[in-house]
């Protein structure tokens, strides 16, 4: 039931994100357009009305959905299989080997599509290097909280590598354009982005959605885990594989954007729970509407838009604080 209240509440959020913006669209407008792409409608629109609605913030609100949805399961996958509430997508080092090539990729001149290749190639290596680390060396030890640190180190080597491009960068072109990156947007994301960034996207998802009650068995730890026949293992690396997917495609459609992937799983496990057979199909419907609806907020609170990344960041912190008041017994 919640997650038909949930999903209804999303489709409203949807309609009146198309009509939000400089140039204001009814609802009655928004649907009619929408419609007659499937149906023989008479317009009563101008073509610049359509333009703005199918052109402009179709692109942008399908990828508040896809990317707000990615971090916020991604984010909910990493804490429960580290068992920890403050690991978010970026404890691996996804965000900065995302940072990284997309920062390679300003340098070098590339384009929209190198730009979010190489961000993708990026945070796919940083999260690559983390688990080879983890592996090796966590042979002698806890892997879980091996592969943490060792994310954490690849995270700092990633983000002192950042620098350094910035440091050789043009400071009057590239620089300006590596740091707008950084803090996040979705300006630039069009169809052919989002045809690209989906297809990761929705594999992981589904990767992650179909792998719900292994979560739940991995939260106890690895003794019971193996104790009910499973190969902890395995199934630790199919897990941080289709969360590093998803969250590796948003970031590289939509630059670093905190925090979702951190307060989000917090809020649906105080709605349903702990229990990852609800807990994710809820996070992904939650984080789609917290990243639209902050979006909404960063392209129409003031004459300039807002980058999402600053936004988020001022909108999570207290309310982070918030659910953290409000949680205080045992989150698992």
């Amino acid at each position: 039931m919640r997650l038909i209240g949930l999903g209804a509440l999303l489709l409203m959020l949807v309609l009146v994100s198309f009509g939000i913006g400089r140039y204001p669209v009814s609802p009655d407008t928004v649907l009619a357009i929408l419609a007659g792409k499937l149906f023989s409608i008479d317009p009563f629109w101008t073509p610049e009305t359509e333009a703005v609605v199918m052109g402009i913030r179709l692109p942008r609100i399908l990828a508040a959905l896809l990317v707000g949805a990615a971090l916020s399961v991604s984010g909910a996958a990493y804490q429960g299989l580290f068992r920890n509430p403050m690991v978010s997508p970026g404890i691996l080092g996804v965000s900065a080997g995302a940072s990284l090539g997309a920062a390679l990729a300003i340098l070098l001149g590339h384009g929209m599509p190198g730009i979010q290749g190489l961000a993708f190639a990026g945070g796919l290596a940083a999260v690559g290097a983390t688990w080879a680390i983890g592996v090796t060396i966590g042979r002698q030890g806890d892997p879980v909280l091996v592969m943490v640190l060792a994310g954490i180190v690849i995270g700092t080597l990633f983000t002192a590598l950042v620098s350094l491009v910035k440091f050789v960068a043009d400071p009057y072109n590239t620089l300006p354009a590596i740091t707008f990156w950084l803090m996040g947007s979705l300006a630039s994301v069009d169809l052919p982005d989002l045809s690209i960034a989906a297809l990761p996207i929705l594999a992981g998802l589904a990767g992650l959605l179909a792998m719900s009650w292994t979560l739940n068995v991995l939260c106890f730890g690895n003794e019971e885990a193996r104790a009910l026949g499973l190969e902890t293992g395995r199934l630790r690396f199919v897990v941080i594989l289709c969360a590093t997917l998803v969250s590796a495609a948003a970031v590289a459609i939509a630059g670093i954007i905190g925090l979702v992937g951190l307060i989000v799983p917090h809020l649906a496990r105080m709605l349903v729970g702990p229990d990852h057979r609800v807990l994710l199909p809820v996070s992904t419907l939650l984080g789609a509407g917290f990243l639209l609806a902050v979006d909404d907020l960063a392209r129409s609170l003031f004459e300039v838009e807002v980058p999402l990344g600053i936004v988020t960041s001022i909108i999570g912190a207290p309310f982070f604080l918030y659910l953290m008041n409000r949680s205080r017994k045992a989150w698992i």
